[in-house]
């Protein structure tokens, strides 16, 4: 991320942790779904973590999870949370997350549009996954949603500080740059009415 959005999320930690979840059955069919995907043997990295729900619910499934974000207070929120003891979580930038690699499973929830080299964050997380491991993503494809939304109203929210700095990326190019940084689609979908949060496991080719 840049050092705008580690800003915003040091900012907005408390009123991040503090909003329930909106769709709560697509969300724990989500976690359900990645969690069918993951073996007790599995060694596993999140970046993005934010405040660590996924880490919590999913991080006792497996041997190991190490749970990042670059926002410190988002981590200061996430340790203060009952966790399995095999949880761990580190103040990291997404693209400087990948101590103790290589990894069985790499998990990106509602990062890869913020982070400030997609690409780039891609590679890593291809060069640092063990050969056939799993990227488990979840992102905000903003370039597919209607114009007024992308052109008025989220350049105004970014202005008085709502949205943090995001890229506008379709599904059909956050495909191809996935597929682009070495990795075979294996699931493509949505979960719920939010049809522009594009779920997608990928395997390191």
């Amino acid at each position: 991320m840049t050092d705008g959005s580690v800003q915003f999320w040091d900012r907005m930690a408390e009123r991040y942790a503090a909003r329930p979840i909106k769709d709560t059955a697509a969300y724990e069919a989500m976690l359900a779904d990645a969690a069918a995907r993951l073996s007790p043997s599995d060694r596993v990295l999140e970046i993005g973590a934010g405040t660590g729900g996924a880490a919590i619910k999913l991080g006792g499934g497996v041997a190991e999870w190490r749970a990042t974000d670059a926002s410190a207070e988002m981590v200061r929120i996430a340790r203060a949370k009952q966790a399995p003891p095999n949880v761990s979580f580190v103040v990291a930038e997404a693209d400087q997350a990948f101590a103790g690699a290589p990894y069985d499973a790499i998990c990106a929830f509602l990062i890869l549009h913020l982070v400030a080299d997609m690409d780039a964050t891609l590679a890593a997380i291809h060069r640092h996954l063990k050969p056939g491991g799993l990227l488990i993503s979840k992102t905000y494809c903003v370039g597919d949603m209607n114009a007024a939304l992308r052109h008025l109203l989220i350049p105004v929210l970014r202005i008085v500080g709502f949205v943090p700095p995001l890229k506008m990326i379709t599904a059909q190019q956050l495909h191809t740059r996935i597929a682009k940084a070495g990795f075979s689609i294996e699931a493509s979908r949505t979960f719920g009415s939010n049809q522009h949060a594009h779920y997608i496991v990928a395997r390191r080719l």
